[in-house]
């Protein structure tokens, strides 16, 4: 038997664990059991540096091979002469300047991303409040009144 909130996760493609609040009994009009859901971030800084590694890898290999090409369908388009060659070499020129162009966009977003203090909250928490907006103004003026 598979646990329902993992295959939610899952299917939601959220990093980390969702669970229910339980805390409380639910007091709205529908009788179902529904009940609020927190998703947990869970992103360790491991997880973002691998990621970080693998798409800078990915990139540099993008790069090697595209300049191979370029000096390949040169070649052609020299022995050729023909226009479509020279069209098809600019043509890849400009996507390996893209992908040189994404990797340095990679770069300054990591040194971006290692300049945010460490102060902020390692886990984000979302709840999800499942009622009638003037449930939420009742709930939210008994607390003001508290």
């Amino acid at each position: 038997m598979s646990d329902p909130l993992k295959e939610l996760s899952k299917a939601l493609g959220v990093a980390g664990n969702i669970k229910t609040l339980q805390s409380e009994p639910c007091n709205y009009k529908d009788t179902s059991e529904t009940l609020p859901i927190i998703i947990e971030n869970n992103l360790e800084e491991d997880d973002i540096e691998k990621d970080y590694r693998t798409q800078r890898d990915t990139f540099n290999t993008l790069v090697e091979k595209g300049s191979t090409a370029i000096d390949g369908i040169l070649e052609l388009a020299k022995e050729g002469e023909h226009p479509r060659g020279y069209e098809v070499a600019g043509n890849l020129i400009k996507q390996v300047a893209e992908v040189a162009e994404k990797l340095g966009d990679l770069q300054e977003k990591m040194k971006r991303l290692k300049e945010v203090p460490n102060t902020a909250p390692k886990n984000v928490t979302n709840a999800l409040f499942v009622g009638s907006t003037a449930e939420l103004q009742k709930l939210i003026k008994g607390k003001n009144n508290e």
